[in-house]
């Protein structure tokens, strides 16, 4: 199992030369591209894994936390043209039931809550919401969100516990590729290989290891399609208010029921 926003970008990939990574690549110097070339080792390598490892297990200890990202999604066209669209969010979390995430952008506009009891989704643009029960913890949430309802959190596989586990599912290679900086914040660059995508993560220097930036590339798919996303704002000390994590809908929106993935039945709460 790879990460969770690759299934989606492949999946969406599917319904769909380009010269310009090329282009970029040749407009970098020579001698740090040899330099990465030459450090690449074989496996993954154990500075790789440590780096990962501190920065989800730092996230892990965080009780609540919220995080401001901006991401944009290649679709691959028929004709091998590329498409992007860009969306951004903010994730509110507190650990162990609590999740928010607002979502704006070019194909969506939505925001999601969830209580510990219920999972609710508004969409502001389209006037109506679905509530549905939900299981106790962020974890269980997020695994029924994805196999029952067929949604993702943003960022969702970075809010596990065991956020390092999913991330290094199927990575047959790993190594560290220097240093970089992200919206002003200096960084370890990493890069990672698994069967079917390559991804880079960047992780934040220093006592609060927090991810900055991370780049998924299926390889796969025609054209080789691209999700990326930064993650900049982090407050580890956020406020929330009591209705932060519920919904309370105004008597003017359309409820409609949540389409179970796999029955096609629908499913209240």
């Amino acid at each position: 199992m790879a990460l969770t926003v690759i299934k989606q970008v492949a999946s969406i990939s599917r319904r769909g030369a380009v010269a310009v990574v090329l282009c970029l690549a040749a407009a970098l110097p020579q001698v740090a591209l040899s330099q990465v070339e030459l450090s690449q080792p074989t496996g993954v390598a154990p500075e790789a894994q440590q780096l990962l490892k501190a920065s989800t297990d730092f996230l892990a200890r965080q009780q609540r936390f919220s995080v401001d990202t901006e991401s944009s999604i290649e679709l691959v066209l028929a004709s091998g043209q590329k498409i992007q669209f860009d969306h951004t969010a903010r994730a509110t979390v507190e650990r162990p039931n609590k999740l928010r995430a607002e979502r704006t952008g070019d194909l969506v506009d939505q925001v999601f809550y969830y209580d510990g009891k219920s999972l609710t989704l508004h969409n502001p643009d389209g006037n109506y919401y679905a509530t549905i029960a939900a299981p106790g913890t962020l974890e269980e949430m997020l695994d029924f969100a994805r196999e029952r309802l067929d949604v993702v959190a943003p960022a969702g596989d970075l809010l596990y516990k065991n956020a390092y586990d999913i991330l290094m599912q199927e990575v047959t290679s790993g190594f560290v590729v220097g240093k970089g900086v992200v919206e002003g914040v200096r960084c370890d660059h990493l890069a990672f290989r698994a069967p079917h995508v390559d991804w880079q993560i960047w992780i934040e220097e220093g006592k609060h290891p927090l991810v900055r930036k991370l780049v998924i590339t299926t390889r796969d798919k025609l054209n080789a399609p691209q999700f990326s996303v930064v993650m900049k704002n982090w407050n580890l000390k956020p406020k929330f208010k009591a209705r932060t994590f519920s919904f309370k809908p105004p008597r003017s929106l359309q409820k409609v029921e949540f389409v179970l993935k796999n029955t096609g039945e629908p499913k209240a709460n």
